[in-house]
């Protein structure tokens, strides 16, 4: 009888367990469709219309880069793709006063 009730256990404990995880994995894909479409929103903007603080922001903190692109979004935060002199590459999110905003 004991043996019986702890495999009962054991065999409820792991359809929980399987439960929370579709959850989980469902909740991780909306997350991802959600910050998809949030940087999806970002339009193509000309360099002279990024603003000095952000331009300054940059060669602050990464002297001798390069702004290649300019994107912005409804909220006035800019998507720069910038290139370093020794060839890297990337992309960084700021607000419109040159603060970095975290993704």
């Amino acid at each position: 009888m004991k043996k019986l009730f702890i495999t009962s256990v054991f065999a409820l404990g792991s359809l929980t367990a399987f439960a929370q995880e579709e959850q989980a994995a469902e909740a991780a894909e909306t997350a991802t469709e959600a910050v998809a479409q949030e940087q999806d929103a970002f339009a193509e903007v000309a360099l002279e219309e990024v603003p000095e603080a952000v331009t300054a922001m940059v060669a602050t903190n990464y002297p001798g880069a390069t702004i290649n692109a300019a994107h912005k979004n409804e909220a006035n935060q800019y998507k720069l793709e910038v290139s370093l002199e020794d060839g890297t590459s990337g992309a960084l999110i700021v607000d419109e006063e040159g603060n970095a905003i975290e993704q």
